[in-house]
């Protein structure tokens, strides 16, 4: 019975863990730049002490996110931009190490510089935050050049103020950090791709699928209550015998 117990009670934990991904997953459906995260189920066996297989109990793997672009939304504001085909930007996380981001919605600061919604500046190829004229216009060029028209400026006084930082390492070297922020497994930061091109007036959607979310996250439930009732199962059945062998004794 205990066995029993034990592999169904594992089974409902891995399905909570993987609710916690479907149901983040869901959460970010609106924001933008945001990668789907993966989480897969896969068997552990579980040996005695001579080797011999007594069950199987289940863990919960997260190989990753996927990559696929989300869909283009044309928004006419000149501060967002979204990269074409693949690539990241890169920022400035808050643990200052250099982080990459699909997330193109940016703004720019009490401090005039360019940073993402969260706050996080966005990083020049040189490395560098990027500043803005105060009240300037901006113009992005499909190779992240940016260059800015100070408020009152003669249009033949117009500034280049930098390049943005676009990189394209390949997927099996990004992990995902806790901020949703992705960073090269080594360590270092990536080089700037001068390949990866971007739009400007558009920002690019979550590629989160909501409809097949939400059939995950009810195929879940369903799959945690058959474990719970596997559970009560197992205790009724236990409190008969029990009941059986105080008759017997």
């Amino acid at each position: 019975m205990d066995r029993l117990i034990y592999t169904a009670m594992n089974g409902a934990q891995r399905t909570l863990e993987q609710q916690d991904v479907i149901t983040n997953n869901l959460a970010n459906v609106n924001t933008s730049g945001f990668r789907e995260q993966l989480a897969y189920y896969r068997s552990v066996p579980v040996t005695s002490e001579d080797g011999a297989q007594t069950r199987v109990g289940t863990a919960t793997v997260t190989p990753g996110s996927r990559f696929q672009p989300g869909t283009m939304a044309e928004t006419g504001n000149a501060l967002d931009v979204a990269i074409a085909g693949q690539g990241w930007f890169a920022v400035r996380a808050l643990d200052g190490q250099e982080a990459y981001t699909r997330a193109g919605d940016l703004v720019v600061n009490a401090q005039n510089q360019l940073v993402t919604q969260s706050g996080l500046p966005v990083l020049s190829a040189d490395g560098q935050a990027i500043e803005i004229p105060d009240r300037g216009t901006v113009t992005f060029s499909s190779d992240g050049q940016l260059t800015a028209l100070g408020a009152g400026d003669n249009p033949r006084d117009i500034q280049v103020m930098g390049q943005l930082k676009m990189v394209n390492p390949p997927a099996a070297d990004l992990l995902r950090g806790q901020d949703g922020l992705f960073r090269m497994s080594s360590g270092a930061p990536a080089p700037a791709d001068p390949s990866v091109r971007m739009v400007s007036g558009f920002i690019e959607k979550s590629n989160v699928n909501p409809a097949e979310a939400m059939v995950a996250m009810i195929a879940n439930a369903r799959r945690f209550e058959t474990q719970m009732k596997v559970i009560q199962d197992a205790g009724v059945r236990e409190d008969r015998a029990n009941s059986l062998l105080s008759f017997n004794g």
